[in-house]
This record gives C-alpha cells, structure tokens and sequence, in this order.
C-alpha cells in the first residue's frame, strides 16, 4: 500500500513504542517520515532523526524547522510525545502536575503551532493526537495522567474546530494499555510483574494488551487521505474497554 506516497510526516516520540511503529508503518506505506526524540539516534531507515524536547518551545521550533527543511514540507503531524504518572490527587506534587501537563498537553501545542505554516501548505494536512482511554474512563491511580489526556482530548476537539477551514484534518486515537517499553518499566517495578500483566490484559475485553502496531494502524487511517471527511473524532484501540462491558466468564465446573 502507497497512500502516502509523495506526502512528509513529522511523528514526536517516535523513537520507540507507538510513536517508533507509526514511523515505520507511514514511511512502509509511502510517506517521508521524520522523527523528534530526546533521544533519536538508532532509527531505522528511512526514518530521518531530529533531537527535540517538546517541553521547550525553543527546541521543538528549531526541530520543525529543519525537519520542514529536510522533507520539502510537512503534510502529518503525529504528536505523540508523552509522559506517565501513577497516583491520586494526594500522590503528586505540584511539580509532577506541571511536568505531566507540560510534556503531554503543552507539547501538542508546541509542536502544532511550528507545524502550522507548513500544514496550511500542504492542501491535505492531518494532524493526529495521542490520547488515551484514561480520557474517557475513570482509571485507578492515574489522577493527573487522566487529567492531561482528558485535556489532550477535549484540545483536540478545539483544534479541529479551528483549522478545518484551513484544509487540516485533527484527530486523536484513545490507546488502552498498550505493550510498550513503558508499560513493560510499569510491570517490571510491580510486587508481582506476572500478576499484574495479567490484570491489566484481562481489564480488556479482548483479554490482552494493545499492540504498538495497532495503534500505528489506527493513526495512519486518521493521517490518511482515505479520511478525508474525518475530523474532530476519537477513535479508541482499547480492546473494547470504553465500550463494552461483558459478562464475566463461568467459573470452570468442579
């Protein structure tokens, strides 16, 4: 498949988990893709690497800009670029707040707003947001990360409202848990690292955790010209947790 082909995608956090398989998948399919990490070195090519920190405005302008530079353009933008927080509101102090919502809201808006001249270009831009089911479903012990992911999507919402006149597309997709590097340092630091995958995979209808490659699937739709009338939509990849609420299986007979 090449519904990407001759278009140039800017894809934040994508030097590994959702981002890294999203990156892969735009450029499988035909894109131009450049990546901004903290930490972009390794990609595989044809991945094109630029250092940027999305919680400085500084950082993230001068990334935009040569990664416009290098790909002639930017017609994607994928802001995927995020931090966790565990806890209630009594667990995190008022420096985490600000770090949480600095990175995963105001990194969006850092990101969009360096991307915005060149996405009014492009005649056929998408910009896809990373939020997550813990926007939309009350989730034990994640306070503020619920808090800026429901930010994400309700910005998200108001950034489509905006820019469609402009001929760009905004939407964001609402991962569950999703097997990630991430989620693996989560279980790794767990009393019982095998106890609680298999929680956190039976909380999920499906009764197994999101694949990185899933959710890339469902960005790339989003991102894609075949979603052209799309915009201002979340779109989940939980296993049907938001939805759906199953009876609990029989217990297996004596």
């Amino acid at each position: 498949m090449t519904d990407f082909q001759g278009l140039r995608a800017v894809v934040t956090g994508g030097a590994s988990g959702i981002g890294l398989a999203t990156a892969r998948l735009l450029a499988g399919r035909g894109a131009d893709v450049a990546v901004l990490d903290l930490r972009p070195g390794g990609l595989p090519s044809p991945l094109r690497g630029f250092t940027a920190d999305v919680a400085d405005d500084a950082s993230v302008r001068a990334a935009v800009g040569a990664a416009a530079e290098a790909l002639g353009g930017i017609d994607v933008l994928v802001n995927n670029a995020g931090i966790g927080a565990a806890g209630t509101v009594a667990d995190n102090d008022d420096e985490q707040w600000h770090r949480v919502l600095d990175v995963n809201v105001l990194g969006i808006v850092r990101t969009t707003r360096a991307a915005l001249p060149h996405l009014r270009r492009s005649g056929c831009a998408a910009v896809v947001n990373t939020c997550s089911i813990a926007a939309t479903a009350g989730l034990p012990q994640r306070a503020l990360y619920a808090a800026s992911k429901g930010a994400v999507l309700s910005l998200t919402l108001a950034m489509a409202a905006d820019h469609v006149r402009e001929g760009i597309r905004v939407n964001c997709v609402n991962p569950g848990t999703v097997d990630t590097p991430w989620v693996g340092r989560l279980l790794d630091a767990a009393d019982d690292p095998a106890a609680e995958r298999a929680a956190l995979s039976a909380r999920q209808p499906t009764g197994r955790l999101v694949s990185a490659e899933e959710v890339a699937a469902a960005v790339a739709y989003l991102a894609s010209p075949a979603a052209a009338s799309t915009t201002g939509t979340a779109l989940a990849v939980d296993g049907g947790m938001q939805g759906l609420r199953p009876r609990p299986l029989p217990e297996a007979a004596a």
